[in-house]
């Protein structure tokens, strides 16, 4: 195998890497520092705003050495590669940050023979091979490690390819007794004496390689291809069948992103840097700091609805009486409530039997009503009379509400009552709820004085 040829090859491909990976470098890092503020560093395009933002296709051309052993190994029908020229024509369709399809059109010569075989071929009596070709393939470009996250836009991509299509192509062989067959115009057999004009054959592609940017057009790309066929006649022989044949394919070219000059080539794009022009936009940042004035506007407005500075409870905007004196008790507009004057608390002493008043909607006794319970009682025990306590309520509510409300005022009373020494048989409850009202209840006046307790004497 003649490693020399293949070996300059590599060096001149590295040595090529190495000098537009530093001048890549230099320049970013210019720019770094010359441009950190110039717009045309930044993108206008949002991580999630979709393909069409994006510059997607581009066009490759490419030219490189072939070889008929590939670098993974594997047996070969001739004991020595001679590298011929390769060419190819791309077209990819980049349909993510990170992977792109891409047709690939290749031509170029394989060649190879057994001049050093150490007695190869005195077994096998073919001494060299020359195979013209043409493919065509389809497949995908996965790239890896595409975030530079040194800098805004990506300077150096990897890549993987993968792919299958269809190759053309007809070998020449030479034997050892001069004897050479060129398949063209007779493939179709293993002698070559068919009819057909070249051999067709399925095959498989996979590689590998590295873009350099140089511009927002154009990049420098790299790349290495093993191409596997599906057949063991790409060298002319079937001698080591059932293996299949290969070559291999080592290339540097150049790529054209097309598209308007106004969109970022979606291959070379940093999506780190992108969240972070879109998280600093300046319409962006408008509206962040319109939504913080709406809120603040809410929270003036909620904390105005709390506000109460009289201290009555009911919020100075629907307040109707503000400045009520500490302490009043006041209804839902602010006002302060007029209760008629408590008939037992003015007394100078309780009288028994005298009607008991309750708050709205409740059935808790106040303590103004002690002295009178306690008068009723003591008359009660010393008596022995039985008496009929009926509970009553104001018009608010549901009528079934207001029968369940005074009962429980009743039974309220009854319960002091018998707490106090009185004989539970003696007395009896009963509810009305809002019927037979003693005052009018249209007024908070008269709801407060129909919602009581009366004694009826036995």
């Amino acid at each position: 195998m003649n490693y020399s040829t293949l070996k300059k090859t590599v060096a001149l491909s590295f040595a090529s890497l190495m000098v537009v990976g530093i001048v890549n470098a230099q320049t970013d890092s210019t720019k770094t520092t010359t441009a950190t503020t110039t717009s045309s560093e930044a993108t206008t395009a949002k991580v999630f705003g979709g393909l069409g933002q994006y510059k997607k296709f581009s066009i490759g051309v490419n030219v490189g050495a072939t070889s008929p052993s590939v670098f993974t190994g594997g047996s070969n029908d001739f004991t020595h590669n001679k590298v011929q020229l390769g060419y190819g024509l791309s077209f990819r369709e980049q349909v993510a940050h990170s992977f792109g399809i891409q047709l690939d059109l290749h031509g170029g010569k394989v060649e190879g023979d057994n001049s050093h075989d150490n007695g190869y071929s005195s077994t096998y009596t073919a001494s060299s091979f020359q195979t013209k070709f043409w493919s065509a393939t389809l497949g995908g470009v996965v790239n890896v490690a595409t975030i530079d996250f040194l800098r805004r836009k990506n300077s150096v991509n990897f890549y993987f390819t993968a792919g299958a299509g269809l190759a053309l192509y007809a070998p020449t062989v030479t034997f050892k007794d001069g004897t050479v067959v060129d398949f063209e115009g007779h493939a179709g057999k293993a002698d070559g004496t068919g009819t057909n004009k070249y051999v067709k054959e399925f095959i498989v592609p996979v590689g590998a390689g590295v873009k350099f940017r140089l511009s927002d057009v154009v990049a420098l790309n790299l790349g290495y291809t093993e191409t596997f066929v599906d057949g063991d006649n790409f060298d002319g022989l079937n001698r080591a069948y059932p293996t299949k044949d290969k070559y291999g394919y080592g290339y540097a070219g150049l790529e054209f992103t097309l598209g308007s000059k106004s969109k970022p080539s979606l291959e070379w794009v940093n999506p780190v840097a992108m969240m972070y022009d879109e998280l600093y936009d300046a319409a962006l940042r408008q509206e962040v700091e319109a939504l913080k004035g709406r809120v603040t506007n809410v929270e003036t407005a909620v904390n105005d609805l709390k506000k109460d500075s009289d201290g009555d409870g009911v919020a100075d905007q629907f307040d109707k009486c503000p400045g009520t004196a500490a302490g009043s008790v006041v209804d839902g507009s602010g006002c302060v409530i007029v209760f008629p004057k408590d008939t037992v608390a003015a007394a100078p002493a309780a009288t028994a039997y005298s009607n008991i008043q309750f708050e709205f909607d409740s059935s808790v006794l106040r303590t103004s009503s002690y002295p009178v319970l306690d008068a009723t009682s003591a008359d009660l025990r010393s008596s022995g009379k039985a008496v009929e306590v009926d509970g009553y309520a104001s018009s608010e509510g549901t009528a079934a509400h207001n029968i369940a409300l005074s009962k429980d005022r009743a039974n309220s009373v009854k319960t002091y009552l018998v707490n106090s020494g009185v004989d539970a048989k003696k007395v009896k409850v009963k509810g009305f709820g809002e019927t037979n009202p003693i005052a009018d209840n249209s007024t908070e006046e008269g709801r407060v004085l129909n919602r009581r307790v009366q004694f009826k004497q036995k």
